[in-house]
């Protein structure tokens, strides 16, 4: 089976991955015991993940501990930083590390955002399936998910899921 991409994240309504200055209180919104809206499946099938360096630093900055350790991970970069443990910092083109973990046997991929390496990939067609939560709140501004300026791109929809919280997961795949 050939591994696939995957974006899981949580969006407001109107489209926010964050609020102003990274705010990610919107998320209480949801908090329910006990439910962890199929992550701990999700992640399951997942033995990669990429995500952007702000998106680490703040995971850094808020979590006692790194939350994908047992994963290998590519934080994307600018700058040049040695490897921590299973943590591989790339600055390299994100087409040629997407194709050479494709290309590889394992599990899925997991892109844990942020927003600019969510819109990169997207841009270069790297993404095969989606899977957001979308919380029910307007933010009004923030971190916007989806950026401007790539093409039409066309999803497939494989399922919907509604939690009793108001929280709705869509999940799609992209149309060849």
């Amino acid at each position: 089976m050939e591994r696939k991409l995957v974006l899981y994240i949580a969006s407001s309504l109107d489209g926010y991955i964050a609020g102003e200055n990274d705010n990610l209180n919107f998320l209480k919104a949801v908090e329910k015991e006990g439910e962890d809206y199929g992550y701990s499946e999700f992640i399951g099938t997942v033995d990669t993940v990429i995500m952007g360096r702000k998106t680490y630093d703040w995971i850094l900055n808020h979590v006692p501990e790194f939350i994908h350790a047992d994963k290998e991970t590519y934080i994307i970069t600018r700058s040049e930083r040695p490897s921590i443990g299973n943590i591989t910092f790339y600055k390299g083109s994100l087409t040629k590390l997407v194709s050479r973990l494709k290309s590889r046997k394992g599990k899925n991929i997991f892109c844990d955002g942020g927003a600019e390496i969510v819109n990169g990939l997207l841009k270069d067609n790297l993404i095969d399936e989606l899977i957001i939560s979308v919380i029910p709140v307007l933010l009004g501004s923030g971190i916007r998910l989806f950026k401007d300026g790539r093409s039409e791109q066309k999803l497939q929809l494989i399922s919907v899921k509604s939690f009793e919280t108001g929280l709705v997961q869509l999940h799609y795949k992209f149309c060849i």
